[in-house]
């Protein structure tokens, strides 16, 4: 639970950050990563004559640190979290095959009832 602006906002299992919230977070990561990278610089320049090793440490940590910053800066929003493991996924539900007729087959039975006297579409003796 968490106050927002004086009300108290809770926090549903779920439900993604607000943009807000995590615009804030954003600008606070890359705040605190071009405070490290300007302490650094003032470190290298400082220790140049002092620390040579520990100056051009310092000094490659201020060169790379704003690429850094920038693409954690720009990364997504988190993703979606997943369903909580006590709910069940329902298997796929088996549709009966539906099966075409048999042209060959049907030829044959026709060709047997005409042989028998009878005339397709009859309904035959003691049908009907």
């Amino acid at each position: 639970m968490r106050k927002h602006g004086g009300a108290q906002v809770f926090t549903i299992t779920g439900a993604r950050q607000g943009l807000a919230d995590d615009v804030r977070g954003r600008q606070r990561r890359y705040v605190i990563s071009m405070s490290v990278r300007t302490l650094s610089v003032i470190a290298a320049a400082s220790l140049w004559n002092v620390e040579r090793h520990v100056a051009i440490v310092a000094l490659v940590l201020g060169a790379v640190l704003p690429y850094v910053a920038v693409v954690i800066a720009n990364a997504g929003r988190e993703t979606a979290p997943k369903l909580p493991s006590t709910f069940v996924s329902v298997p796929p539900v088996a549709h009966p095959v539906l099966e075409a007729p048999n042209p060959q087959a049907e030829g044959a039975a026709e060709g047997a009832a005409e042989a028998a006297g009878e005339r397709p579409g009859d309904a035959g003796p003691g049908r009907g």
